[in-house]
């Protein structure tokens, strides 16, 4: 059900008288109510993120890898990769920096040669449709042979560190679904 325009401004008034629970900031122009409750939960999920993107890279470099940040990303309008955009932090006059997609690249001396491996950290271990799509990306240009997601397992209340690769996860189950698609063509045949 579409709010009226009363309506609508009934709970922005309810919003300013309410400055314990909301802090009043401005985006692009327009004044943006944020709950006080959810910019602790951002921030504290933020740094846990930090937290167990550093723990990865220390068990990366204890196996033997050389871990370094990946400063890019992919502009899909030019079908490149491109520099990874530093943002701004106000608070802190500073640009972050490790915007890039995925966070890591790592890579050890195999024989003569070199692997190379891209490493996404995610707590949960899922990646969204964006994220997925980049790695697609990634590893049908051949930027990369493979690509490793970083997994947060607590076992006995210790955080202990999964690597899955992108292609078991995700490329075989859109395999597995397309010969689903296949087999009910020929049922229908």
């Amino acid at each position: 059900m579409e709010k009226t325009k009363e309506e609508k401004y009934e709970a922005r008034l309810k919003k300013l008288r309410d400055p314990e629970n909301y802090k009043l900031d401005w985006k692009d122009g327009d004044i943006v109510y944020k709950s006080k409750e959810k910019i602790k939960t951002g921030r504290a999920s933020k740094t846990k993120g930090l937290q167990f993107e550093a723990r990865v890279r220390a068990d990366l470099n204890s196996m033997g890898w050389t871990v370094d940040k990946w400063m890019n990303t992919i502009d899909y309008n030019k079908n490149e990769l491109a520099p990874a955009k530093r943002k701004y932090n106000p608070f802190s006059k500073a640009l972050v920096i490790g915007t890039g997609f995925p966070d890591f690249i790592c890579f050890r001396k195999k024989g003569e040669n070199y692997e190379v491996v891209a490493v996404e950290v995610k707590s949960n271990g899922t990646l969204d449709k964006k994220e997925k799509g980049m790695c697609l990306w990634l590893l049908e240009n051949k930027i990369f042979p493979r690509i490793l997601i970083a997994k947060k397992l607590k076992i006995k209340n210790r955080i202990h560190i999964e690597y899955e690769d992108f292609d078991q996860r995700y490329l075989a189950k859109e395999a597995k679904r397309e010969l689903k698609e296949k087999r009910k063509v020929k049922k229908e045949k």
